[in-house]
């Protein structure tokens, strides 16, 4: 995948990377990033010319790989059912690794950080809510669902499927936190409602 020159690159984003989910931009130096690629920092200026494009390079990397596999899980075939577009996205995003979540973390201590710079998390939900879209656009007009704001199932579907997994991630230790029946049960308050 990368040649020699790009190896270091790759490690160097890879440092970035890391301190930026464990400590945040404002306290991610490029001392600190040398240290952990195991290069000097004159490399880091070499390769990057400073900081900020060193970060921009660095989320755009994880950005990309990320945002492919999200997308990937939320792609539909035209005549598959609510329910099987549903239970293979919710099941598909329970076999997202630790590292998948960290692009998410960076990406809300951005926000946080920065609260005007929404950049990274809106790259990452708007493609997935296109989709979603577009899939419930799709149930309309097959007479699937009733005439409903295709955005406002797509924000709510979306939502609930990615606070579950965020959930499950914090508490997959606990017993009763079993995928397959909280999945199950999300899923059929999505399909029937609560009443």
């Amino acid at each position: 995948m990368f040649g020699e020159k790009e190896n270091t690159e790759e490690k160097i984003m890879n440092a970035t990377f890391d301190i930026l989910q464990r400590e945040g931009l404002a306290k991610t130096t490029t001392k600190k990033i040398a240290a952990e690629a195991g290069v000097n920092e004159v490399t880091i200026f070499r390769k990057f010319e400073n900081k900020k494009n060193l970060i921009n390079a660095t989320k755009e990397f994880y950005l990309k790989k990320f945002t492919d596999k999200l997308e990937g899980n939320f792609d539909y075939i035209e005549d598959e059912t609510i329910e099987e577009y549903l239970n293979k996205t919710f099941y598909g995003m329970l076999e997202f690794e630790e590292e998948d979540a960290k692009i998410i973390r960076v990406a809300l201590g951005e926000v946080r950080e920065n609260p005007e710079n929404k950049l990274l998390i809106s790259q990452i939900v708007e493609p997935v809510f296109k989709k979603l879209e577009g899939f419930f656009e799709l149930q309309i007009e097959k007479g699937e669902i009733r005439e409903i704001n295709p955005k406002a199932i797509s924000l709510v579907c979306y939502s609930i499927l990615f606070q579950s997994i965020m959930i499950y991630q914090i508490h997959h230790d606990n017993p009763d936190f079993k995928p397959e029946f909280t999945g199950e049960d999300i899923l059929d308050i999505i399909y029937n409602g609560i009443k």
